[in-house]
């Protein structure tokens, strides 16, 4: 298919496509575009976010057919080849034999490539090995020195997924500040995340290096990109004093000041009638599930503010509203947030 016309016919189910690599593009009009048009006849939408327990159990089910069907004996094996150089060729040529991309992604409205990452951490074995000991730590910090930031080397050698030993050797790394932020580890923060967005920019558009060299204008960024997938632990290192989740928290904060334009949405009457809103537009949602949830447009109820921001609220406000909420479906926290906290948000408004 022409790159032009699959980008085209993609944009219906994934709005935000022209952001998208034409590689990317090629992947998905061949894995992703049929599918979703399937989906489209059966009305059902296209789905982003987090994965519900019924989609989990879909995927699971696809993976132990798959499994059944090709004889291969685990899901290790099936998702990891590259940890069984011996059973390597059999397996791809099984995978590519027996259909593998179509028959994981059976009923699972969503990109294959989403469905993949999901599986591969729902199925890895190194994934849920619990806290670091003290050895482990010693260890991450000495293949670290050796191997550099090879973290599939590394967790090979750890026997902990990549994410994993990433993460983790992020926290131990810096000398962490826990204190209010400073003028200086702000500027910092901003530098880096506009330098990282900078070079996103150019990998995804090679036309628009020059006027990005040559401009000192700040480039319109679309606010997606502002929000979501930025290199933590590479900001992290820029700033140099804060630990990769305080960058994250607190560049959700100083975007939805600029996007509020300094307004206080969470404070005094501004505060009340931002979580009213929030809690009428999540009941008229009628979602089951938070992954159902368009939190952009949610995000409306309260201001021009980031999806991460609104969703940081709304936990915040069943954590401290809801009793037993970690038993309760999301549609039952929402029913309990509609009937029984918004009349009290009302009468205090």
């Amino acid at each position: 298919m022409d790159l032009d016309i699959a980008r085209q016919e993609l944009e219906e189910f994934i709005p935000h496509v022209r952001n998208i690599s034409d590689s990317s593009i090629k992947k998905m009009a061949g894995r992703d575009l049929t599918r979703f048009k399937e989906f489209k006849r059966q009305g059902i939408a296209v789905k982003f976010g987090r994965f519900t327990q019924k989609e989990n159990n879909q995927i699971q089910k696809n993976i132990e057919e798959f499994l059944l069907l090709t004889g291969i004996d685990s899901a290790e094996k099936l998702l990891f080849t590259s940890r069984y150089p011996e059973d390597k060729d059999t397996i791809h040529h099984l995978k590519t034999e027996y259909h593998f991309c179509e028959k994981i992604s059976e009923g699972v409205p969503r990109p294959w490539r989403l469905i993949y990452y999901r599986a591969r951490k729902m199925f890895d074995p190194n994934n849920y090995k619990g806290r670091y000991t003290k050895e482990e730590k010693e260890k991450l910090k000495k293949y670290q020195a050796l191997h550099g930031n090879n973290w599939k080397k590394i967790s090979e050698l750890m026997s902990r997924s990549n994410l994993s030993v990433a993460m983790k050797f992020s926290e131990i790394k810096s000398a962490i500040n826990y204190g209010p932020w400073t003028k200086e580890e702000t500027q910092k923060l901003m530098q880096a995340v506009k330098e990282v967005m900078r070079r996103k920019l150019r990998a995804e558009d090679g036309s628009c290096v020059s006027s990005v060299d040559q401009s000192s204008r700040d480039l319109w960024i679309d606010r997606e990109q502002l929000c979501q997938h930025l290199p933590w632990t590479e900001i992290e290192a820029r700033v140099g004093s804060r630990y990769w989740r305080q960058c994250k928290q607190k560049w959700n904060s100083i975007l939805t000041s600029k996007m509020a334009r300094g307004q206080q949405l969470y404070r005094g009457t501004n505060g009340l009638q931002a979580k009213i809103n929030l809690i009428k537009r999540l009941y008229e949602t009628k979602a089951e599930d938070a992954s159902e949830v368009n939190w952009e447009e949610v995000s409306d109820a309260i201001g021009d503010v980031p999806r991460a921001y609104v969703q940081n609220k709304f936990h915040r406000l069943k954590v401290s509203s809801v009793p037993g909420w970690q038993r309760k479906t999301f549609s039952e926290v929402i029913e309990y947030l509609f009937e029984k906290t918004l009349p009290e948000l009302q009468e205090k408004l």
